[in-house]
């Protein structure tokens, strides 16, 4: 991240390749995500129900609740792949834009899902697999000229991933723990400025998730931002500050994880008893 300016003058704010600028007096703390009174409704019902939220582009932030919490359909909309029921009082920005291409906001805001994740196997290797992301695509084609800048992108987005080793490997023999590794370091090669990522820790054992949260705080610790998926207090980097609670389509607390994280709130929003530990840092759930 880099800022030019004074306060009182015309300022920019850069992270990754995207800049941000103003004519107002200097602000860091320029949205990424706008979003006021906003629904999403299908088949008559409504599954996120008036939904306020601000998230500043150099903010990381964990947003959970149980299953059915409305957190995939939060994502959706996070990603640009709906649009929200609207009426007077509704907005719905993405960084600044209330209208936006879907290819220009990957550009500033890299997304990793399981369901991506499930278009890339067999033979493809995972150096392909990370050039794709500069295509948008599932593979690279034949019509796709690679960069030598392109090369070197993906190399460093490997390193920082920790998959600079495998490159040469094919996705099928990749462990789950590497190919999240590879989709991230995909979603890197564009330089945006935030990571996006639904669940990203799903199906991982307790020492590769400790490796993923070191990872994920390095990238943190290097000016990315996040915004992670999770149903998991374990999955929660160190980096990560804030927590948003949903529940019911709803937000049922936004603030701290050090005053959220507790068995009375972590208890409403599951509707269960449960226990609270924090470790170094870390923090476990237990029914």
């Amino acid at each position: 991240m880099e800022m030019q300016g004074t306060p009182g003058d015309r300022w920019w704010l850069q992270i990754g390749n995207i800049e941000y600028r103003s004519r107002d007096t200097m602000n860091v703390n320029a949205y990424a995500v706008e979003l006021e009174n906003v629904s999403l409704v299908r088949n008559g019902a409504r599954i996120l129900d008036d939904i306020s939220i601000r998230i500043g582009i150099t903010e990381s932030v964990a947003v959970i609740g149980p299953n059915g919490s409305g957190k995939t359909s939060l994502m959706r909309l996070l990603k640009g792949d709906v649009r929200p029921y609207t009426n007077d009082g509704t907005i719905c920005r993405l960084f600044g834009e209330d209208r936006w291409n879907i290819f220009d906001l990957r550009n500033r805001m890299g997304v990793v899902s399981g369901e991506l994740q499930s278009r890339f196997g067999g033979n493809m290797t995972a150096g392909a697999a990370i050039l794709s992301g500069f295509f948008r695509t599932a593979d690279v084609y034949r019509d796709h000229v690679i960069t030598p800048e392109m090369l070197t992108a993906a190399a460093d987005a490997a390193a920082r991933t920790g998959i600079h080793d495998k490159m040469d490997r094919t996705m099928s023999k990749l462990s789950l723990g590497e190919m999240r590794r590879v989709m991230i370091a995909r979603a890197l090669v564009p330089d945006p400025g935030m990571l996006l990522l639904d669940e990203p820790m799903a199906g991982l054992d307790i020492i590769m998730k400790k490796q993923f949260r070191d990872m994920l705080d390095s990238l943190i610790d290097n000016r990315m931002s996040i915004i992670m998926i999770t149903h998991d207090l374990e999955d929660i980097p160190l980096g990560v500050r804030r927590v948003i609670m949903m529940k019911d389509g709803r937000i049922y607390a936004d603030g701290k994880k050090e005053q959220l994280l507790n068995n009375d709130t972590v208890s409403g929003l599951f509707s269960y008893p449960v226990d609270v530990a924090e470790n170094s840092g870390t923090y476990h759930a237990r029914p």
